[in-house]
């Protein structure tokens, strides 16, 4: 018996691809809610005082950019006010040429006498013009004390040290034996803190980050270490050198997302890191790492072993070349910004 062939009419039924759809349309609203209730609830945690010192912080940025508005166009007035002297003094040449024109003989005198009277006219055209930039200096002159004297008065006395940026555990979010280590990122520069009162500063270049023994070393021991982050304090100029190091991690030692944190800080001030004794990793760096004191500016070198002497009549052993950056390196890739540590605030200690 032949068999019926199916009609090629046979509808096709869409209900369950319909159903899978309206799931996923559902799934994707209550993603889009869940992120913006936790987008409104970023802010939770600033004290009053924080959110104070960060609108001083912003005020002192507006008057730092007045002063400079103000210092260029001080700058400005200075340049008007030498082109002003040099055309007074190229005015003054040509009158007392002038004079010494009028002083000649009565016989040239008489043949030019047409002559001498338009150099008499414009001779009191010069004197009334020269009239004229005398009174001009005098009010520039006066405009730029005045604006001098605002100058002075907006700068902040260079004497008076700057608070410094206390870093405070919020408390929560850290499970029990986990180790911080922290590396400040600034305009062009990057600070490794080895403990509380050792860090070394290294510049922030691409060939810089790749070939640093003391940064290398400082990533390569950190990722060996369980339940470790790195934590980057970034300054309001700091993004470049973060994106480089952090890149460089990830991209080097295989750091993953959850390891590496950021931390904005207000302020210029030194950074404090004694409240974290509790989670503050501990590092020793290498011998040939330059050591700085923390709060402080002096280079403090680290303990390195003797070497041998030299054997009479021997000529002095060369000084060690620096080891360049391996053939090849590529350039550190810019990181993909991490969720914020919950771990840490930022707070200027007053």
């Amino acid at each position: 018996m032949s068999r019926s062939r199916h009609k090629r009419t046979d509808e096709l039924l869409l209900i369950p691809f319909l159903d899978i759809l309206c799931s996923l349309i559902g799934i994707l609203v209550l993603i889009i809610v869940v992120l913006c209730v936790a987008q409104s609830q970023q802010t939770n945690g600033r004290t009053p005082e924080e959110i104070e010192r960060s609108k001083q912080y912003v005020e002192a940025l507006k008057k730092e950019k007045e002063v400079q508005k103000d210092d260029v166009k001080q700058k400005e007035q200075l340049a008007k006010l030498e082109e002003k002297k040099k055309v007074a003094e190229e005015k003054s040449q040509r009158l007392a040429k002038l004079r010494k024109l009028l002083s000649t003989s009565a016989n040239i005198q008489e043949m030019n006498k047409e002559l001498s009277q338009n150099l008499i006219k414009e001779l009191d055209n010069l004197i009334l013009e020269i009239e004229g930039l005398t009174k001009q200096d005098s009010v520039l002159r006066k405009e730029i004390e005045t604006l001098m004297a605002e100058l002075k008065a907006r700068q902040a006395p260079l004497e008076k040290k700057l608070p410094p940026v206390m870093v405070q555990p919020s408390g929560s979010g850290l499970a029990q034996g986990t180790k911080l280590y922290f590396v400040e990122a600034t305009g062009g520069k990057l600070t490794v803190f080895w403990d509380q009162e050792k860090k070394s500063v290294l510049t922030a270049a691409d060939e810089v980050v790749a070939a640093d023994v003391g940064f290398n070393h400082f990533l390569k021991e950190v990722i060996k270490i369980p339940q470790s982050k790195v934590i980057f304090l970034l300054r309001d100029d700091g993004m470049g050198a973060y994106n480089k190091a952090a890149g460089w991690a990830q991209a080097t030692y295989g750091y993953r997302v959850d390891q590496i944190g950021k931390l904005l800080l207000p302020g210029r001030g030194e950074v404090d890191l004694k409240m974290f004794k509790d989670y503050l990793g501990i590092m020793p760096p290498p011998p040939e790492v330059k050591l700085v004191p923390v709060g402080g500016t002096a280079a403090k070198p680290a303990a390195a072993a003797p070497a041998p002497a030299p054997a009479p009549g021997a000529a002095p052993a060369a000084a060690p070349a620096a080891k360049p950056a391996p053939a090849g390196t590529p350039a550190p890739p810019a990181a993909p910004t991490p969720p914020p540590a919950p771990a840490a605030a930022a707070a200027t200690k007053a």
